[in-house]
C-alpha cells in the first residue's frame, strides 16, 4: 500500500483547510492508499508530519494557499497545488501521487502548479504566488478587523454618538468599547502590509512592511497603499538578503539586525512617503465611487457583490468583496458590508433549505451535510456550499450567484447597516434593521433553494 502525506491550508484556516484534508483522505481510501494529512488551520498546525513520516512517504501532496515549510520535503516526490484543487481534484491528485511519475523536489523553491485533472506538471503560477502573499496579509488582518469591528458595533448599542462626550447619548462604557475597537481596527492596514512582506521575505520583510503600512495609514493611501507597500517591502527585502548572502558569517548579526532593516526601512519608507499623495487620491476615489454606487445604483452593486461572493465561496473573488467591505467599515461605511455579509450567508442556506424541502433529491449523506449548512450559513461560513457546487459547478454556481445577488440587492435597497465584519446572525443585535436583513437573506436563499431543488436530479 502506498504511503502518502498531505498538507492543507487556506488563508483563514477555517473551512477549506479541513475540507481539502477530508477530500484527500476519502480519495486515498478509494484508491487503496494510506495518507496522513497535516492541517494548517486557524489554531495552528495539527497532525504535524514527523521526520519519520516524511522519510517513509512515497509522495507528498501540498494543497495550500499559505506558506508552509517546504524544505523538509526536499528529495521527496512533491505535488504542490492550491487548496481548492485539494477539494475538487482530490481523486486525480491521489492517482498522480501513486503513479510514480511525480518529480523529486530539490532545494529550490517552487511555485504552485497550474493543473488539469490528469496533469500535475505545469509551470509555476505567478498569479497564485501573488494571491498567496496577499491572502497571508488578509488572513492576519481579519482577526483585528473582526474583533475591532464587533467592539465598535457594541458601542452603538448605547447610541450612534454614544462615544462623543459632547453628545446627549454619551456613555463612558460605550466610549471605552469604541476606543478599544478603534485601536484594533486602526491596525488593519499595517498588519496587512507587514504580513504580505513577511510572506514574501519572511522576517527581513516584516520591519519594512510595518513601516510601509504605517505610512500608508498616515498618508491616507489606505489599503491600496498598504498592498503596494507590502509587495515592495517584501521583494526589496528578499533582494537585499540575496545580494548580502555572500558576506562572511561573522557579519550575520550586523546584516540581520542593522544593514537589512536600515536600508529596507529607509528606501521603502521614502518611496511610500512620496507615493502617499497620489495613492491617497486613488484610494479616496475608489471609496467615494463605491459609496455613491450603493446610493445611486444599489441593484447593480448588489448583483456585482452577490456574484463575487458566491462565485468561489471563500476564494480570491469572494475575498476581494469581503476585504473591500471590511476596509469600508474602517471608513465608517456600514451599508456596503451588509450586502457582502448577506451574499456570503446565502449560499449555504440555499443548500440547507433545498435539502429540507426536496429531501428526495438528496442522498442520506447529502441531507446530513445540507442540514449542517444551516449552522454554517447563520454564522457567515460560505464554504459549506462548496461540496455541492463542486459536483456540478456549471449548474449550481449560477443558482448560488443569483441567490446571493437577490439577498445583496434587497439589503442595499432596504439600506440595512451591519457594523461588524463577521458573525452572521450572531451579531443581529448590532444590525440596525435585523428583521429586515434576515428577510432579505431568506428571500434570496428560498428562491435559490427552489430553483436548485427543481433542477436537481434524484439520486440513483
Amino acid at each position: 500500500m502506498n504511503k502518502l502525506l498531505g498538507v492543507t491550508g487556506c488563508p483563514t484556516g477555517i473551512a477549506h483547510t479541513f475540507m481539502a484534508a477530508e477530500a484527500l483522505q476519502q480519495a486515498a481510501a478509494a484508491n487503496n492508499a494510506q495518507i496522513k494529512v497535516e492541517t494548517n488551520g486557524a489554531v495552528g498546525v495539527e497532525n504535524e508530519l514527523t521526520a519519520k513520516d516524511i522519510a517513509e512517504a512515497d509522495c507528498i501532496i501540498v494543497a495550500c494557499d499559505k506558506n508552509v515549510d517546504m524544505d523538509r520535503f526536499n528529495g521527496k516526490p512533491v505535488i504542490e497545488v492550491p487548496v481548492a484543487d485539494g477539494i475538487s481534484k482530490a481523486d486525480a491528485l491521489i492517482k498522480k501521487a501513486i503513479s510514480g511519475t511525480v518529480p523529486i523536489r530539490g532545494g529550490q523553491e517552487k511555485g504552485f502548479l497550474e493543473i488539469s485533472d490528469d496533469n500535475f506538471n505545469g509551470k509555476p503560477s505567478i498569479g497564485h504566488e501573488i494571491y498567496k502573499h496577499l491572502m497571508a496579509g488578509v488572513s492576519n488582518m481579519i482577526p483585528f478587523v473582526v474583533a475591532g469591528g464587533v467592539l465598535v458595533a457594541i458601542s452603538f448599542l448605547w447610541g450612534i454618538y454614544s462615544f462623543d462626550p459632547n453628545s446627549e447619548q454619551y456613555n463612558a462604557t460605550a466610549a471605552m468599547f469604541k476606543a478599544v475597537g478603534g485601536a484594533s481596527m486602526g491596525l488593519m492596514v499595517p498588519i496587512l502590509t507587514a504580513y504580505i512582506a513577511n510572506s514574501i521575505a519572511n522576517r527581513p520583510g516584516l520591519v519594512a512592511g510595518f513601516v510601509a503600512g504605517t505610512i500608508a495609514l498616515s498618508t491616507g493611501s489606505g489599503f491600496i497603499g498598504g498592498i503596494l507597500g507590502g509587495f515592495m517591502a517584501g521583494y526589496f527585502a528578499k533582494w537585499m538578503v540575496k545580494i548580502l548572502s555572500g558576506l562572511p558569517k561573522q557579519f550575520e548579526g550586523l546584516k540581520s539586525i542593522f544593514l537589512i532593516p536600515l536600508v529596507t526601512v529607509a528606501v521603502i519608507g521614502i518611496i511610500m512617503t512620496l507615493l502617499g499623495s497620489p495613492v491617497s487620491a486613488i484610494n479616496k476615489f475608489m471609496m467615494d465611487f463605491l459609496a455613491n454606487l450603493q446610493n445611486s445604483n444599489p441593484i447593480f452593486l448588489g448583483i456585482v457583490i452577490g456574484c463575487m461572493s458566491a462565485f468561489d465561496m471563500g476564494g480570491p473573488v469572494n475575498k476581494a468583496a469581503y476585504v473591500t467591505g471590511t476596509l469600508l467599515l474602517g471608513e465608517g461605511n456600514f451599508y456596503f458590508m451588509a450586502g457582502v455579509s448577506a451574499a456570503c450567508i446565502t449560499p449555504p442556506l440555499v443548500i440547507a433549505i433545498a435539502a429540507t424541502i426536496f429531501p428526495n433529491k438528496f442522498t442520506k449523506d447529502e441531507r446530513a451535510a445540507g442540514f449542517v449548512n444551516y449552522i454554517l450559513g447563520c454564522t457567515h461560513i460560505t464554504e459549506g456550499a462548496i461540496p455541492f457546487a463542486a459536483k456540478s459547478p456549471l449548474k449550481v454556481l449560477p443558482i448560488l450567484m443569483l441567490s446571493s445577488s437577490i439577498s445583496a440587492v434587497l439589503t442595499y435597497m432596504m439600506k440595512v447597516q451591519v457594523p461588524a465584519p463577521h458573525g452572521g446572525f450572531l451579531i443581529l443585535a448590532l444590525v440596525d434593521k435585523p428583521l429586515t436583513w434576515v428577510a432579505c437573506i431568506l428571500t434570496g436563499s428560498i428562491v435559490g433553494a427552489i430553483i436548485y431543488g427543481l433542477t436537481r436530479r434524484k439520486p440513483l
